[in-house]
């Protein structure tokens, strides 16, 4: 067990697996409290045509050059659904639906195109799999440099930005009353969730990625309704899931650390649902 802990290849993922969970919890509490939590979820799912699109024009695993293919592709997924709700009649959560789903299969089908065809013989594909449920275990140094750049990032917009993020959240009007930009405050907090998203898609995979964005904003509202009590209360329990389910992974061969840092993170909020201060049992037992 202590020789897991202290293997250079563990603290690599560990580190990477605990910075970016931490932050995208607290971009997420945003998206979660602004009532756009499946957006997210859209979102990681749209990245995968794009993954597999930026290997058939450069043909190179590079994780920069896929990274950028991957935001390009859930920028792109966004402003479809946004599309949709504009000019259309359908509604924003099929609008969410139609894009995730035929997102998602575009990029399945042009990963079955590319198996086995001539022209991308010579092109190394292994590994592009592991982008659908992810693969942490074969995060490279790169990768995590790159995970730390974008964290971040992030972290110094949140510390910038705080306030009119509470404000575009919680009281839009307020906030426009004194001139802030709720528009521009909502493409700040995509462009964090699509950096995030890009970035941690191979660690946890296209499916899987929106959980670190969610799950733990439940988990920290069983427990507080206080604002900066929930960021801290999220970002500490997404880092112990990811700090524990990558350490679960490495110590039990067969374990994918992406799930693995999921089944964490859900039985903490499972937990919390039942013995959290706020949760729905606690209430109803304060009122017997």
């Amino acid at each position: 067990m202590l020789a897991v802990l202290t293997s250079y290849d563990f603290l690599v993922v560990a580190f990477g697996t605990t910075v970016l969970a931490m932050v995208s919890a607290v971009v997420g509490c945003f998206s979660v409290y602004k009532g756009q939590s499946l957006v997210g979820d859209a979102i990681g799912h749209a990245t995968f045509p794009g993954i597999v699109l930026t290997f058939m024009l450069f043909q190179t695993r590079n994780p920069l050059l896929l990274t950028i293919g991957a935001a390009l592709s859930a920028g792109l997924a966004y402003e479809v659904i946004q599309a949709f709700v504009r000019h259309s009649k359908i509604q924003f959560d099929a609008a969410l639906a139609i894009v995730l789903s035929g997102f998602f299969g575009l990029g399945l089908v042009l990963k079955s195109y590319i198996q086995g065809h001539p022209s991308y013989v010579n092109a190394s594909q292994a590994g592009l799999k592991n982008y659908i449920f992810g693969l942490a275990a074969f995060m490279m140094k790169k990768d995590v440099v790159l995970i730390f750049i974008v964290a971040g990032v992030c972290s110094l917009i949140l510390f910038l930005f705080y306030k009119e993020l509470v404000l575009s959240v919680f009281d839009a009007s307020y906030g426009e009353s004194i001139g802030i930009s709720s528009k521009l405050v909502d493409r700040i907090l995509l462009i964090m969730t699509i950096a995030l998203i890009a970035v941690g898609i191979k660690s946890v995979g296209a499916i899987l990625i929106s959980s670190f964005l969610i799950i733990p904003c439940i988990c920290a509202h069983q427990h507080s309704h206080r604002l900066k009590n929930v960021l801290m209360i999220a970002s500490g329990t997404a880092g112990f899931s990811a700090f524990l389910g990558t350490f679960l992974s490495s110590l039990y061969r067969g374990l994918s650390t992406g799930p693995t840092i999921i089944l964490v993170m859900g039985t903490l909020t499972f937990l919390s649902m039942i013995f959290g201060k706020n949760s729905a049992l606690q209430k109803r037992r304060s009122l017997v």
